[in-house]
C-alpha cells in the first residue's frame, strides 16, 4: 500500500521551480513525462497554489476561466494563492492535468515538427476554447475538471500527433 504523503524526488521538482518562476525551457514537457508514482506523491504533497496564477499567465487566460476549467473555486483559489497556501489533493491533480497537457503538447511539437519560437502554453489555452467536433461541439477545456475528461482530451492532442484526429 502506498502511503508517502511527501513527493519522491526527481526530475519534477526542479521542472516545477522552472515553471514557476518562469524559465520554463522545456518544464512542462519534462512534468509531463513524470512517472505515476513521482505524479502520485506530487498530488498527494499538494501543489503551491501560485501554480495557478503562472498557468493563467503562461497561458493568457484569465485565473477565472482557468479555475472554471479546473472546477475549483474563485474564492477558494484566490485566498490560497494569496496566503502562499498548498492546493489540496484533488486540486492538485486537476492543476497538474493542466500542466501535463500544456507539457504533451510541448513534446509533440518537439518531436513532431519546429518547437523554436512555439509557445505550448498559449497554444493548449486557445485549443481549449475552440468547440471541438470530437467533443459534439464542446470546448476542450469543459472537460478539464475531471480525470476521465482529461484522458479523453489528452487522447485527442495524441490523436493529432498519430495524424488520426477526427
Amino acid at each position: 500500500m502506498l502511503t508517502q504523503t511527501r513527493p519522491i524526488e526527481g526530475a519534477w521538482r526542479p521542472a516545477l521551480q522552472r515553471v514557476l518562476t518562469g524559465k520554463k525551457d522545456r518544464a512542462y514537457a519534462t512534468l509531463y513525462d513524470v512517472g505515476h508514482l513521482d505524479r502520485i506523491g506530487i498530488v498527494k504533497a499538494g501543489l503551491p497554489a501560485k501554480l495557478l496564477t503562472t498557468l493563467a499567465e503562461d497561458m493568457q487566460v484569465s485565473r477565472e476561466r482557468l479555475y472554471g476549467w479546473l472546477g475549483i473555486a474563485r474564492a477558494t483559489a484566490n485566498r490560497k494563492v494569496q496566503a502562499g497556501e498548498l492546493l489540496n489533493q484533488d486540486e492538485s491533480e486537476r492543476a497538474l492535468g493542466i500542466v501535463r497537457l500544456v507539457g504533451q503538447v510541448e513534446k509533440v511539437v518537439a518531436e513532431s515538427g519546429d518547437p523554436v519560437g512555439f509557445n505550448a502554453a498559449l497554444w493548449t489555452a486557445q485549443w481549449l476554447q475552440q468547440p471541438n467536433k470530437a467533443l459534439g461541439g464542446k470546448e476542450p477545456g469543459e472537460f478539464m475538471d475531471t480525470s476521465d475528461g482529461r484522458a479523453l482530451v489528452a487522447g485527442l492532442i495524441a490523436q493529432m500527433q498519430a495524424g488520426t484526429y477526427a
